[in-house]
């Protein structure tokens, strides 16, 4: 499938040099033709980026905007004064250049902690952009990325459309990961904000690749719908259907980042079943993919059931070996707090791309998901040379 905008929107990426590798776009823009209702969610990462403290506040205008401006290769995060000033002037150029008002214009930024943004590229960048292929802005967004990551849903009366980029610093809370969506659904900002809250804890919040929270994480709704006679409204049955695929949409670029992770060979997908809560059953789902030693026995096609145990007993809550039970891509390892015998099963579905760790606590009936990547030498080599 195509990826497109919904109507009304567009976008551009382009090479505005800040890499060095002119086949690279590092600026871009996706832009709202119509004022459009605007929700957010961001690091709780003690020191955020400029960015993240400018669109904070623009989210709190509870107004209507009409684009997000972008860039990789500087993540312009704990550069001060002056950092805040160049995220100011950038959303000026961004409002002065589609002729709307400053504070309609939210920005984002990826890349290097603690350089200041090249201010003078920054401009000569925003005055060249257009609109152009979709995919474009979804390549300007990348970092150590290896792919783009692009997701939608269309129905008969909407399209929910989105990108994302993530592939280290990846522990989202709330590594550089950013995710931008756009719908022509009608739907007002605050239900918006609240949906938007509550799908990110089932989605991005699931993922981890390192453990790391960044500074930047960003994820933005755009709805520009205007028909209000079909406006989206709490507790109906058109409300549950785009909460579904919203929902779809976000959980598909959280799961494009997890798998895209740093030197990444497998991705790991934990399913838990028979919690007590939900909140229980997210935990351990993540603890499980979060955990460095499961991901370098995933990495290294080892069946280590012990350290997957080890990482549910880590999560802090009481729970009853006599009832757990794990299996991995469907071969049992352990069932009712037993061992199975291993008879070269687990061993062989490990070498599979994608590792399915299935774990039921028997004590309830809520369940939560999470996923990973697994830990290899390449993610060492990624990160011991990335400001280099």
């Amino acid at each position: 499938m195509t990826f497109t905008w919904p109507k009304n929107f567009y976008s551009d990426g382009i090479h505005g040099h800040l890499r060095r590798n002119p086949n690279k776009p590092d600026i871009g823009w996706l832009v709202s033709t119509k004022p459009a209702n605007v929700a957010g969610v961001f690091t709780r990462n003690t020191f955020p980026a400029a960015p993240v403290q400018l669109d904070r506040t623009i989210i709190r205008l509870n107004k209507p905007v009409h684009a997000i401006f972008v860039n990789s290769a500087n993540a312009n995060a704990f550069t001060g004064d002056v950092g805040m000033d160049n995220a100011l002037k950038t959303q000026k150029l961004v409002a002065e250049r589609l002729h709307c008002d400053e504070s309609e214009v939210l920005v984002a930024s990826t890349g290097i902690i603690g350089e200041q943004l090249p201010m003078d590229k920054i401009q000569a960048g925003i005055s060249r952009l257009i609109e152009s292929d979709p995919m474009n802005l979804a390549k300007a967004m990348l970092t150590t990325d290896t792919t783009t990551k692009t997701a939608q849903v269309t129905t008969e009366n909407y399209q929910i459309s989105g990108v994302a980029k993530g592939s280290g610093m990846i522990h989202p809370n709330m590594g550089t990961m950013l995710g931008f969506v756009a719908t022509d659904a009608t739907i007002n900002q605050q239900l918006l904000q609240q949906l938007l809250r509550e799908l990110v804890d089932v989605t991005f919040n699931q993922i981890t690749v390192d453990g790391d929270t960044s500074t930047n994480d960003t994820v933005l709704v755009l709805a520009n719908g205007d028909d209000w006679s079909k406006a989206i409204k709490a507790g109906t049955d058109a409300y549950k259907s785009f909460k579904a695929n919203l929902q779809q949409v976000l959980k598909t670029l959280a799961i494009a980042i997890a798998s895209d992770g740093e030197g990444a060979t497998r991705l790991i997908d934990v399913r838990v079943t028979e919690a007590r809560s939900k909140a229980s059953a997210m935990k351990v789902a993540k603890s499980v993919v979060g955990s460095n030693l499961v991901k370098t026995a995933v990495f290294g096609a080892d069946p280590n059931w012990g350290r997957i145990v080890d990482a549910i007993g880590n999560v802090g809550e009481v729970f009853d070996a006599n009832t757990l039970s794990i299996s991995i891509n469907q071969a049992p390892i352990i069932l009712n707090g037993q061992a199975v015998v291993d008879d070269g099963t687990a061993a062989q579905v490990m070498q599979e791309k994608i590792i399915v760790v299935a774990i039921s606590l028997g004590i309830g009936h809520e369940q939560g998901q999470a996923w990973g990547s697994d830990l290899t030498y390449e993610y060492v080599h990624i990160n011991a040379a990335y400001h280099t």
